[in-house]
């Protein structure tokens, strides 16, 4: 079936604001603003003295720890954001009449389901990055093919490779249309770095690093809800995205690849 943007855009919204949307939300504002913290912190840590205080005032969240602790508190806090876009996959891709809930079978193999997203999510990563590299074109192919690398492994319990093999199953004949969603994000990072550059040539750090981190779980959150709603309907065969969905991690329901 092909892909009808309008109505996973619509649906995707009408996932998002909801009670479930909105912890989903300050959780995703949460680990924006942990992950640039650490960040800033490894980067102060490992300069010499006169240098690291000159940087740490003009880089914002920064916390008076070594670089080591900052290193250990990024590679956490990546491992936490794998396992929260898990959370999320699951939550956005239940029913519309289920979406301001989360699901009961929310933490149900979640440490594997963590681990298979984030090793997948790197390969995915430098795939699409080496593409773009490239010729820009077939990152953009790439990304749209693997859309929906997470919800698959989230949903549907797979591992890597079949996540990647069946979310490039169910993109195909719908590339262009994911390939506007990807395009979309692209946008809004330029639009993100537009404005956080502002903010540091104003002199204001930290107002950059908590509007950086806004923006991107005011966007990102209703961006993975009109994922989530494009998934359902490639993956149930019909536009409603409202379709009673199977348990997540039910390895029986899974569609054979």
């Amino acid at each position: 079936m092909a892909l009808q943007l309008g109505r996973a855009v619509s649906d995707g919204f009408r996932r998002t604001f909801t009670r479930a949307g909105g912890v989903l939300f300050v959780g995703l504002l949460l680990i924006q603003l942990g992950i640039q913290t650490s960040v800033n912190t490894a980067v102060a840590g490992f300069l010499p003295p006169e240098a690291a205080a000159q940087f740490s005032g003009e880089a914002g969240l920064v916390l008076p720890v070594s670089g080591g602790v900052g290193i250990a508190l990024f590679a956490a806090l990546t491992l936490v954001s794998s396992a929260y876009f898990v959370v999320l996959s699951r939550t956005f891709a239940q029913p519309l009449s289920e979406a301001s809930t989360f699901p009961p079978a929310l933490t149900e193999r979640l440490g594997r389901a963590t681990l298979v997203a984030l090793v997948g999510g790197i390969a995915v990563s430098v795939a699409v990055a080496v593409g773009f590299a490239l010729l820009f074109f077939p990152g953009v192919f790439l990304a749209a093919s693997f859309l929906f690398f997470v919800f698959v492994v989230a949903v549907e319990d797979g591992g890597v490779v079949g996540s990647l093999k069946r979310s490039w199953a169910l993109a195909r004949g719908s590339r262009l249309k994911l390939a506007v969603l990807v395009l979309l994000s692209g946008l809004f990072g330029l639009v993100l770095g537009a404005t956080t550059s502002l903010a540091d040539l104003a002199g204001v750090p930290l107002a950059s690093d908590l509007v950086a981190a806004a923006l991107s779980a005011a966007f990102f959150v209703p961006y993975y809800g009109i994922i989530a709603s494009a998934y359902l309907q490639l993956r149930d065969g019909r536009p409603n995205a409202n379709r009673t969905a199977p348990g997540p991690v039910d390895a029986s329901q899974t569609p054979k690849l």
